[in-house]
């Protein structure tokens, strides 16, 4: 095996503040040194896409005054359903989740199966007479969908109203106080004002979106009013054809509705970009975010102008592409980094941590050892799947590292715990407690889920690199992510120092897979008993860069 004390390909800032590739370990972060996270901004009032370089699919974005917000799917992981402020559309700050937990099935606590790839998703968010709405609807049974309600993102949300569920909903509040929501391939439903459900006798029809060139798959409604005339987006897969985002537009809200394609473009390289909304700032100007996959990283956000045109929305610039840079919608908005590291100080984690699915709470702590997350077992499983209180952060692109410093003298045998970069196809970092001896495996493993109740029925494991520990109360476990144009491949390092490091096992090919857990690559601190419950770890900190080359 090989040594290393560099994270390779990352950029790092020396005393002197040149940029240098290499050279300063994870354990030596200073306040230079993070200077040297990358932003979309480049600090010369312009910026570049992706805007958002991690996985926030689905974006619905509504603008309050001076003030941007922002909505993604985060699926089953739990705080749910992101909420993100900004006042530039380039550089957002994670300030609420609209809820802690969802106890809509036992299988947001991982009985009965598992809500992996299902949980919360594609929701629509909008501000009417002072109040800020979400709505969403879980695609698993009981098929119904949520509604909730705040006058301030930043202070939290409040449960609104159940009713039908609605696929892919936009809600929309008319100027005539009628209130509708637009989901599924051109639904059209009418709701109470109050959105305590349905109206009765009210308007419930499909819109005729579809015709010869629309065949394939129609989805992501996105509904404003502008001008006087009803603006519906969708995204659109023609037959034969690339995905594409489609405006339909019509002078009342039942149509009928003419159709235009506003964008249809590649970028970077990359698949077709398609799927998110348009939106307007103070001054008038307009702006598309649309979402883009980019395979083991997952969907990432590009923003780009939005030109009206004969009174059509036309994305990209004058020739219809995202642009690679463009200058800052608004100056002045803050850099706030989306992913970051933390030391495990304070009372509370960090807003940007999720756990998998609803945390077991009484099986996690920052209070028993002061500076430390405690994760102690308490279920026995086979595997980590299966497995409770799993932490969770987003990869970054193009380049990102994540290090944790991991005190296992509290582990029992049979105990499981490290770092993963964790999604349907995961490669894991796990140190193992197998009587009085510590090892250290690096594996790929890939989950087998039932399609009705998302149970795991099978874990296929590859075994890579086993590594005897030495007695030892402390290891440090490192995952570098490279998600450029046709890489998307995982390192993993470990270290019993902080300071040295050494490659453990293969590369790892980091995949998006829709049909697992739906999601792009994330960090995955986990704690699990295979024999008996009762063993913990303390995780002194995570350490987190992103880089660009």
């Amino acid at each position: 095996m090989m040594k290393e004390s560099l994270s390779r390909g990352m950029l790092r800032v020396a005393m002197c503040g040149c940029l240098l590739c290499g050279g300063i370990p994870l354990a030596a972060q200073t306040q230079e040194y993070l200077s040297a996270v990358w932003s979309p901004d480049l600090g010369n009032g312009m910026y570049k896409n992706p805007v958002i370089h991690a996985d926030y699919s689905d974006p619905d974005v509504c603008a309050v005054g001076n003030d941007f917000y922002l909505t993604a799917s985060s699926f089953s992981c739990v705080p749910g359903l992101p909420i993100l402020h900004s006042k530039d559309l380039v550089n957002w700050e994670t300030v609420s989740y609209l809820f802690d937990k969802l106890h809509e099935t036992p299988k947001y606590d991982m009985e009965e199966g598992t809500v992996y790839g299902r949980g919360q998703w594609a929701t629509s968010l909008r501000y009417h007479d002072g109040r800020f709405y979400a709505l969403f609807s879980p695609n698993d049974v009981p098929y119904r969908s949520f509604v909730y309600t705040t006058d301030d993102p930043a202070k939290g949300w409040t449960l609104h109203s159940r009713m039908k569920h609605f696929h892919d909903a936009s809600l929309f509040f008319d100027d005539d106080g009628r209130v509708y929501v637009f989901s599924g391939t051109g639904a059209l439903t009418e709701l109470e004002p109050d959105l305590s459900g349905v109206k009765e006798g009210g308007v419930n029809m499909t819109l005729q979106v579809r015709d010869e060139e629309e065949k394939g798959l129609l989805e992501g409604s996105r509904v404003i009013k502008h001008d006087g005339k009803y603006y519906l987006l969708m995204i659109s897969w023609p037959n034969g054809g690339k995905r594409r985002q489609l405006c339909y537009r019509a002078d009342k809200i039942t149509g009928p509705y003419e159709k235009k394609v506003i964008l249809c473009d590649n970028f970077a390289g990359f698949p077709y970009v398609g799927q998110g909304t348009i939106v307007d700032d103070a001054k008038g100007n307009w702006y598309g975010v649309i979402f883009q996959d980019r395979g083991g990283v997952g969907r990432v956000l590009t923003l780009s102008p939005c030109r009206w045109i004969d009174g059509w929305p036309m994305l990209g610039d004058e020739n219809g592409h995202i642009p690679e840079t463009m200058e800052v919608p608004v100056k002045g908005g803050p850099v706030i980094p989306l992913v970051v590291g933390d030391e495990f100080d304070g009372d509370k984690l960090k807003m940007e941590w999720q756990w998998n699915h609803n945390p077991v709470d009484e099986a996690w702590t920052l209070k028993e050892h002061k500076g430390f997350l405690r994760l102690k077992t308490n279920k026995v499983v086979s595997n980590l799947y299966e497995a409770r209180n799993t932490l969770t952060q987003r990869m970054e692109g193009p380049e990102c590292s994540g290090s944790l410093a991991l005190e296992v003298g509290g582990m029992k045998d049979g105990d499981r715990a490290g770092l993963a970069a964790f999604n349907g196809h995961s490669g894991i970092l796990t140190v193992e407690k197998e009587g009085k001896d510590l090892f250290l495996v690096m594996s790929e493993e890939v989950v087998s889920l039932t399609d009705k109740e998302k149970k795991v029925n099978g874990v296929e494991r590859k075994e890579c690199a086993r590594v005897k520990l030495p007695r030892t109360k402390k290891v440090y476990l490192r995952v570098d992510a490279d998600f450029r144009l046709k890489r998307d491949i995982a390192e993993f390092y470990y270290s019993m120092d902080g300071k040295d490091w050494t490659k453990i096992g293969s590369d790892f090919r980091m995949l998006f897979d829709y049909r697992k857990l739906f999601m792009g690559t994330k960090f995955g601190i986990f704690n699990y008993a295979t024999k008996s419950a009762g063993g913990y770890v303390d995780v002194d900190y995570f350490r987190y860069e992103k880089a660009e080359k």
